[in-house]
């Protein structure tokens, strides 16, 4: 499909009238609800980390298998849910891991928190979270799959990058609420908060998720048909090379967004010495510059048809923002500035997601797009487990400023596996 089309109108099946042009727009805000939901337990988690490790009684090495345990059980079957949603559809897959992903929480609620004095055992911290991954994990390529099959080719890198705003906007409600819950009521009320919100988002689903219908306008024009959705059908993600690649490099840069979005907390308290309304205030505003940049990205590669020079530039500037972040660390700034520092890299190594996937599903083609999102969300999670774990074994072996360089290096590491303009 080529990056410069102009927007093509989304065909409205001949039989059901009632999901005209304006219904895409909820399928969008479904998707959105959907993954704000999973990422306030992914990515809102880390944030209560340093009550994560007081209330568990966790050393630092057993905090990062407790937070890489999520990551981990996405990783195990994001591509398994990849493929279920291109065999059965979005709406199924979004409802089964929407109410198990409640139910898992509202397991760690009642059997796995601190109470009376007994601490749970790290194995089944581990054990819950690892399953609320298994199950979130559904909520990525469905939704994602969804809005490339309703959405036209030139408008496609908006709309994806609309739905990624989900992951930021979800991690910071997740830091607004769950650090004030977890230091003031325990785990009990955030997992609870957690489970609501999957229970809302699974209503909204059953609401609004059904699947377009493009048969009768395919079968009468085939100019009809939204540009990319018939693209290479019979070819398998899993045969196509620059796939791999991608899926590679969106793997590889996320290391970096997750080394600041699980340890940031940590390094704030422990490094700049910061308290609760100071880690909260960095937290919430990487988030949300994250969803603004996230937007802004999407129409601008729109406009100018440049998705693949735009990823590869953003390797450059988490690259850069790093560096600055570590200099920072090095040189004992003052906790304004290292609040900054975390802020811009955050912001800088979040930006890009929409446009990258946007990019995976168009090579893929839109028949294929759920098991090409699955792909890439395999290596996305396996970076959020291997990374948590990574970081107390540098920090034992040197010190901040080295695990912030390191992740602007692997950064790096993603430019030239991202297609050439």
């Amino acid at each position: 499909m080529s990056t410069n089309c102009q927007a093509v109108p989304v065909a409205v099946p001949v039989t059901t009238p009632a999901l005209g042009d304006a219904h895409r727009w909820k399928v969008l805000a479904v998707g959105v609800a959907a993954n704000a939901s999973f990422s306030a337990a992914a990515n809102g988690m880390p944030t209560t980390a340093i009550w994560l490790r007081s209330g568990y009684h966790l050393s630092n090495t057993e905090l990062g298998v407790a937070l890489g345990a999520m990551g981990l059980g996405v990783a195990l079957t994001e591509l398994p849910w990849g493929m279920a949603t291109d065999r059965w559809g979005d709406r199924p897959v979004l409802l089964t891991g929407l109410l198990g992903t409640m139910l898992a929480l509202l397991t760690l609620l009642l059997w796995i928190t601190p109470a009376d004095g007994a601490v749970p055992p790290l194995w089944a911290l581990a054990a819950g979270l690892a399953l609320v991954g298994v199950l979130g994990g559904s909520v990525n390529g469905a939704s994602g799959r969804a809005v490339m099959r309703w959405f036209g080719a030139g408008e496609r890198g908006f709309a994806m990058s609309i739905r990624q705003t989900a992951v930021p906007f979800g991690g910071g409600l997740g830091a607004l609420v769950l650090p004030s819950l977890a230091s003031r009521y325990g785990f009990m009320p955030v997992f609870g908060a957690l489970a609501l919100v999957c229970g809302l988002s699974a209503f909204f689903t059953w609401r609004w998720m059904h699947e377009p219908d493009f048969s009768a306008e395919v079968a009468t024009g085939p100019h009809n048909a939204p540009t990319g959705l018939m693209k290479d059908q019979a070819t398998s993600p899993l045969k196509n090379r620059k796939v791999w690649r991608m899926v590679a490099a969106i793997g590889l840069l996320c290391v970096p967004q997750f080394a600041v979005l699980s340890y940031a907390t940590v390094f704030l308290h422990d490094h700049g010495h910061l308290g609760l309304a100071g880690i909260t205030a960095v937290m919430v505003a990487l988030q949300v510059g994250a969803m603004v940049m996230r937007i802004w990205s999407g129409r601008h590669t729109d406009r100018h048809a440049n998705r693949p020079a735009y990823l590869r530039g953003s390797a450059l500037v988490a690259l850069a923002t790093f560096m600055l972040l570590g200099m920072a660390a090095a040189c004992d700034a003052p906790g304004w500035l290292l609040m900054a520092a975390v802020v811009l890299a955050g912001i800088a190594v979040s930006a890009w997601h929409g446009v990258a996937y946007t990019e995976l599903a168009t090579e893929a083609g839109g028949a294929n797009a759920g098991t090409a999102l699955g792909m890439a969300n395999t290596a996305v999670y396996v970076g959020l487990f291997l990374t948590p774990i990574a970081i107390p074994h540098l920090l034992a072996a040197s010190n901040w400023p080295v695990v912030w360089w390191l992740a602007g290096l692997v950064a790096l590491l993603a430019r030239p596996l991202f297609p050439k303009a």
